[in-house]
């Protein structure tokens, strides 16, 4: 065998030890890819089964435009992240079917070196050949020179015919992934298919509702903006309780009543400590539902010129939905303000958590409540079947996205 030098030892180990980790980085990506793709497959089919839920209901044309952009989103995201599950696949393939042809050549070569030294050793086989050798040496070092290579001779031939059986296996295995991963990618494909007729159908519809409602905008555009104004309206009531129970819990513990923030007892410290550990893995306030509506400023589904300000998320669910506490807190208020359904203000340290649209509700302001505890049921609005819940975090007076904290949003 060819002596390796030091140099090209260290060069031949760093290229191994980069195609390994590339390996795993490629590996590890398209499980991150699957689990996601996963992922939004379970959010079309919770967006399918309220849709089935309340298909005998009449709903808005908001809330159906609402509908449909929140699945086309959905759709979109899911042809993205199986394009890039293909996309990924192909260059696995191209990449093993080059290890195919390498691993080809190789053994190609190997086993023409095994055949030329088979034949070497089956000349040479002759027993007495051998003794001849050693016998024919100058002096003895010389022949221990000659038995010593004989046995490496020996060793070297066992140990080629090893390398040619593993080479064999690693081809073997190669030829199976390439197959499993163009299966794969023939499955991603044809699914992918499915799911464009699907967002093709989603955005067909959703045209025709646009057009339709273009020819009325004004009357829309005014119902949405007294719905923002009836929004906003509540958004300050609750600034206004934050505000007057930071007050109250500044002058218990003997602070300025202008500060902004809660004076924490050591014991509301550690809550609040907890709750932000828990950040991105809080359970949902409901325990089946989708987001109909993200955080944060965003332009109006059916008129571009108007701005939502979404101060949280809101999550369509089921029908009887229960609304749940998504941490240990203490209910902080509970809100019944004129024309408004019930809002529950759930406390955890210096953070707040406001579950807004209940129907009914099932703890009273100061009850310490534990995580996934049910608080009240969400309300169902009668005449389109919508059963909504709005869901706000924040810290003092600032919210915060929801998503960023609640485990999967």
């Amino acid at each position: 065998m060819i002596a390796i030098k030091p140099t090209y030892k260290f060069v031949f180990l760093m290229l191994l030890l980069l195609s390994g980790a590339f390996g795993y980085a490629q590996n590890n990506k398209q499980k991150q890819l699957e689990s996601r793709r996963q992922e939004l497959r379970r959010e079309i089919q919770k967006i399918n089964a309220l849709r089935a839920e309340n298909k005998s209901k009449e709903k808005s044309q908001l809330s159906l435009i609402e509908d449909f952009n929140y699945k086309i989103n959905v759709l979109s995201n899911l042809i993205k992240v199986t394009n890039q599950q293909a996309n990924l696949l192909t260059r696995e393939i191209t990449s093993n079917q080059k290890k195919i042809s390498n691993l080809r050549d190789e053994l190609k070569q190997l086993k023409a070196d095994y055949a030329a030294m088979i034949v070497k050793s089956y000349k040479s086989k002759n027993q007495q050949s051998k003794i001849m050798f050693l016998l024919s040496s100058n002096d003895f070092k010389q022949a221990y020179k000659r038995m010593q290579y004989m046995k490496q001779y020996s060793d070297h031939q066992k140990q080629q015919g090893e390398i040619i059986k593993n080479k064999t296996a690693e081809l073997q295995e190669t030829n199976i992934k390439l197959l499993k991963q163009q299966e794969d990618k023939n499955k991603l494909i044809a699914e992918n298919r499915v799911v464009q007729k699907s967002l093709e159908s989603e955005r067909k519809q959703h045209q025709v509702m646009m057009a339709s409602i273009k020819k009325n905008l004004s009357l829309y555009t005014s119902q949405i903006k007294q719905k923002q104004r009836e929004a906003a309206k509540i958004d300050r009531e609750i600034d206004k309780i934050i505000k007057a129970a930071i007050v109250k819990s500044n002058k218990k513990a003997g602070k300025k009543a202008t500060s902004k923030s809660f004076a924490l007892t050591s014991e509301e410290r550690v809550l609040a400590s907890n709750f932000i550990s828990n950040k991105g893995k809080l359970p949902w306030p409901v325990e089946r539902g989708v987001v109909r509506l993200g955080y944060g400023n965003q332009r109006h589904p059916i008129d571009r010129s108007l701005t939502i300000k979404s101060n949280g998320v809101r999550i369509a669910t089921s029908k009887g939905a229960k609304a749940r506490a998504v941490f240990n807190g203490e209910v902080s208020e509970i809100l019944k303000l004129k024309n408004v359904n019930p809002i529950i203000m759930i406390r955890h340290g210096n953070y707040l958590t406001i579950y807004k649209n209940l129907a009914s509700v099932y703890v009273k302001k100061g009850d310490k409540v534990t995580t996934k505890q049910e608080i009240g049921e969400v309300f169902t609005n009668p005449s389109n079947g919508e059963t909504i819940l709005s869901f706000t975090i924040s810290k003092g007076f600032t919210t915060e996205n929801p998503g960023s904290w609640i485990y999967k949003m």
